[in-house]
């Protein structure tokens, strides 16, 4: 399950479990991610793929929640994925009926072969949707920059409190960043603007 950001809700793709589950599959364990499509850097991701076993079926509510990568990215991914022995399930695209169908021969290939070309397809739509989104985003704030009314994307309060309760803490800058779900570089740079607030003023008496 993946969102852009931690403001944003997971409840949607829950179904997830319970579709997986009436279809007749146990569930080994779900991964959350609060990070871009476009990182392969996600902890959540990069744990999944570390705990694949042969035989596991990755499910994702759609194919932009796995990746919004350049084709290339995503297709190196997916083979990540495929060789742990798993499997990749999108509803719509490939899905839990399907892997689980007990067709063979030439028919299997046939069907496996569809799922390839659709998937592959779905991968870069997912990527160029994600280009068009951030076009339409730069051309509203240029629009709003004009009209004066653009302040500049907020800051993660949270995250940044977060960040710096753990690095307080004595964690690391590298286990910070994967507790707190941020890139090592925003830890760095949070870290370094709270370094920079709690200095005295030099002008205080």
């Amino acid at each position: 399950m993946r969102v852009s950001t931690q403001d944003q809700d997971l409840k949607r793709q829950e179904v997830l479990t319970e579709d997986a589950r009436q279809a007749g599959y146990y569930i080994a364990g779900v991964y959350r991610d609060t990070q871009s499509g476009v990182r392969y850097d996600r902890p959540e991701l990069l744990r999944m793929i570390e705990d694949l076993q042969p035989g596991d079926v990755v499910i994702a509510e759609q194919m932009d929640r796995i990746s919004r990568g350049p084709l290339v990215e995503a297709e190196k991914l997916v083979a990540a994925i495929r060789s742990k022995g798993a499997r990749l399930a999108v509803p719509g695209i490939v899905d839990l009926s399907e892997l689980a169908d007990s067709t063979d021969g030439i028919a299997r290939i046939v069907l496996e072969n569809n799922q390839e070309l659709i998937l592959r397809i779905a991968l870069q739509l997912a990527h160029e949707d994600w280009l068009n989104r951030r076009e339409r985003q730069r051309q509203g704030i240029h629009l709003a920059q004009q009209e004066g009314r653009y302040k500049g994307r907020q800051a993660n309060k949270t995250m940044h409190k977060r960040i710096v309760a753990l690095k307080g803490a004595g964690q690391t800058i590298a286990q910070t960043a994967k507790l707190a779900g941020c890139s090592e570089a925003t830890v760095k740079r949070v870290w370094k603007a709270q370094q920079v607030d709690s200095q005295p003023s030099p002008h205080a008496q």
